[in-house]
């Protein structure tokens, strides 16, 4: 691979569809099975479509244009549609879509933005954005290097919502239908549990003040499986300390949590206990909760957080699962302070009196036990991404630059898969 290859102006190597473009307003949107993609990705799902292929779809406006928490550029493929906060493009005769997603994303951006308050990307401006432009076939190269990692952090990514829906699946058949319950009422063997598990249900409902429950559980409420955990830290009073800060940026990010020294957070936190599931209580039309992968020693929260610790009669995962449950969420919602999306609230003492049907302790230990590994795995996913991505991002700017190699970068990625 050549160390230098030829400069072109991405209006010189794509194909622009941003007159194709619609936006529809909120109340005139109609669910369907579509993406309907804004600055930062997928917003709504709507039951029509402008675009039917493989596109490149950058940022038009938005802080993220700065601050690149999240990527400025990303392919979209299949139907969908696409507001006009998003540029849409494709390569041409002389560039694959792909590649460009990468180049743009290893370009600095800074000197074609404008706007002091909103950054903007115009059209004009997004076509003279300079990028390297090599051979189709050292394109497409460079494609598969980085392409393979992408995917196997997609794949990762895939199972860890389908180790999720598996929790929670179960979590609402158990404690919300009461389908084992209902099968052995009906004379029939609850499926997918063993004997000695099956065993833990009773037969029988009986009348509660929250309607039919199964006979022997009680009533009560989300504050008898967990309780608030409280305790404040100033981080600045230990300025040389590293800090596991966990933020709403981290969460929305890849949540986990990133590793600070105290003299760089600037406001006092909340102290995350081991076990401690995070929920956050700003904007709850955005679910957030953060079950940790772990928790070291100096472990702080933003103070939007709420970090819930099971009580003895629950488990971490009984609270995580509790708390990410549709029904919870609803009623969470149900609770909503405040009239506008950045000032909307919950209060924990609410959250805590949230009324609740409680399982014996021997249901919820055999639930925890099913439940565990698949979270473990999941947190284990997590950090698994996190080192392929940082492979990928190390990787990108060198490959898209020609100043790496191919036979390196695929050595690199061959120890990665180690």
């Amino acid at each position: 691979m050549r160390s230098k290859w030829p400069v072109l102006s991405l209006g010189e190597l794509t194909v622009n569809h941003d007159t194709k473009r619609k936006p529809v307003k909120e109340a005139d949107r109609r669910t369907g099975p579509y993406p309907y993609y804004g600055a930062s990705g997928v917003v709504d799902h709507v039951d029509g479509f402008l675009f039917d292929g493989e596109y490149l779809l950058i940022a038009e406006d938005g802080e993220n244009l700065r601050t690149r928490n999240t990527p400025v550029a990303f392919r979209a493929t299949g139907r969908f549609w696409v507001n006009n906060h998003a540029h849409i493009v494709e390569g041409n005769e002389r560039a694959r879509t792909r590649y460009l997603e990468y180049a743009i994303l290893s370009a600095d951006l800074a000197p074609y933005l404008t706007g002091a308050v909103m950054p903007k990307l115009t059209q004009g401006n997004l076509n003279k954005i300079q990028v390297p432009c090599p051979p189709l076939d050292e394109q497409d190269a460079v494609v598969d290097v980085l392409g393979r990692l992408d995917d196997r952090i997609d794949l990762l990514r895939q199972t860890n919502a389908t180790l999720e829906s598996i929790a929670q699946a179960l979590f609402k058949s158990w404690f919300i239908d009461f389908d084992p319950v209902r099968a052995k009422a009906e004379g029939r063997e609850p499926e997918g549990m063993d004997a000695a598990t099956a065993a833990l249900f009773p037969a029988e409902f009986e009348e509660s003040a929250l309607g039919l429950i199964p006979k022997g559980w009680k009533t009560g409420t989300f504050g008898d499986l967990a309780e608030l955990a409280k305790g404040s830290v100033n981080p600045l009073t230990a300025p040389e300390e590293e800090f596991e800060h966990f933020s709403l940026p981290a969460f929305d990010a890849e949540q986990l949590p990133v590793f600070e020294r105290g003299e760089t957070i600037k406001s006092n936190k909340t102290r995350v206990p081991v076990g401690a599931v995070l929920h956050s209580k700003l904007n709850p039309h955005i679910p957030r909760v953060w079950l940790p992968s772990r928790i070291g020693a100096h472990a702080v929260c933003s103070t939007e957080f709420l970090p819930w610790v099971a009580r003895r009669a629950a488990s971490t995962e009984l609270v995580y699962c509790a708390l990410t449950g549709s029904a919870f969420e609803a009623s969470v919602r149900a609770l909503v302070t405040g009239t506008s999306n950045s000032h909307q609230r919950v209060k924990p003492d609410q959250v805590a009196a949230l009324e609740m049907i409680l399982a014996p302790v021997a249901v919820s230990d055999a639930f925890t036990r099913v439940v565990r590994p698949l979270l473990r795995r999941v947190g284990e996913n997590r950090l698994t991404a996190k080192a392929l991505a940082e492979l990928r991002d190390s990787l990108l700017p060198r490959l898209v630059s020609g100043k790496l190699r191919l036979p390196e970068a695929q050595e690199q990625l061959e120890g990665a898969a180690a």
